[in-house]
């Protein structure tokens, strides 16, 4: 019997196709270590008022904790996204959820997204280190059979797994997988999804996003030129999936936006590869690479904080934490390159995105 892959709206599909920024969505918590509905909510119509085209909620940056059923939140947090945003927003943003566990783990969360009215399910393999490579294809056929589905390659120290090309070319044969994630922070591994999903023949179908967030304009910049068996075939990230474009939104926006206006003219001024040097600068403050990503989520909600998007750091998972010094890194990009950030819009709109 075959089985039927349900594909999200047409209108979706174009929009992913065509590149977005899309913010992935932290955590606001009280003292309590409870879900902050006034600031969640802010934070969605900070989001959405920037531009960001879409939301993925779920994720690693609103901490895989929330898919513990002893924490509980998985449901509320996702709920109250997307309510928010459908009241906030004329537009139609994409909504991703992600998608954490084993099969009937993954299988329920898809089903918990797709009632909720989210789009897509991004598939996280992190927990699923000892499978072998057929065993993660038959879970994630399992996954697709409830939603749509965006691949999601993590690096490994924020919990993800190698995944070979082999893998990436089996799942791209998966007929409602619509987008990849790539986060491996890693050149060759980056390729190797691209020239995969270039070598199934279905790169109209699958839009490649980055979650590199440590090279992301240069990502965004390149054209891929692959020839296999004396074919040519070429292939661009189109859009970003990025911790990164959590916080400092609309000039993620902006970035975006000029990227896709140069490639359309194909000439690459010098001042956006300065600009994506800046960028990784920033991100380095943020999310800690130089401690192994330990205070990446706390990072991203220390920058947050500064602008009064939420009260300050607070996480679920007690490991989760500033580094030392690292609050002095992010102050120090703030004042160097104000032309990164956006406490301006952020400062003239806060009052109304806190309102009930």
């Amino acid at each position: 019997m075959s089985c039927e892959y349900p594909l999200p709206p047409e209108n979706i599909l174009n929009s992913l196709r065509r590149g977005l920024v899309i913010p992935a969505h932290p955590l606001a918590l009280t003292e309590r270590k409870e879900l902050d509905e006034p600031h969640q909510r802010a934070l969605t119509r900070y989001y959405l008022d920037a531009g960001a085209g879409g939301l993925a909620v779920g994720v690693h940056t609103t901490e895989f904790k929330i898919h513990e059923a002893k924490i509980g939140l998985y449901r509320p947090v996702l709920e109250l996204v997307i309510e928010t945003a459908r009241n906030w927003s004329a537009g139609s943003p994409v909504m991703i959820a992600g998608i954490c566990g084993a099969t009937d783990q993954a299988v329920k969360e898809a089903s918990i997204a797709g009632e909720l009215g989210y789009h897509i399910g991004l598939i996280s393999l992190g927990a699923l280190k000892d499978w072998q490579e057929d065993q993660l294809i038959e879970h994630a056929r399992k996954v697709a059979e409830v939603i749509p589905l965006m691949g999601f390659y993590l690096q490994p120290a924020a919990g993800g797994r190698i995944l070979p090309e082999s893998f990436w070319r089996k799942l791209a044969e998966i007929p409602n997988l619509v987008a990849i994630k790539m986060a491996p922070f890693n050149r060759y591994h980056t390729l190797e999804v691209v020239r995969a999903v270039a070598l199934s023949g279905r790169l109209k179908d699958i839009a490649l996003y980055t979650g590199n967030d440590d090279t992301i304009i240069t990502d965004l910049l390149t054209t891929y030129d692959l020839h296999f068996q004396g074919r040519q075939v070429k292939a661009d990230i189109v859009g970003g999936l990025l911790g990164h474009w959590a916080y400092w939104t609309k000039c993620a926006v902006e970035q975006l936006n000029e990227v896709h206006r140069v490639k359309i003219q194909a000439e690459i001024p010098a001042g956006l590869l300065t600009l994506a040097a800046q960028v990784t600068e920033a991100n380095e403050a943020v999310f800690d690479p130089a401690n192994n990503y330990r205070g990446c989520i706390s990072g991203i909600l220390y920058a947050l904080s500064l602008s009064g998007l939420i009260e300050e750091v607070r996480t679920l998972g007690e490991e989760e934490e500033l580094s030392r010094g690292q609050a002095g890194k992010i102050e120090r990009i703030i004042r160097d390159y104000p032309h990164l950030i956006d406490h301006d819009f952020i400062g003239a709109n806060l009052e109304k995105w806190l309102l009930p």
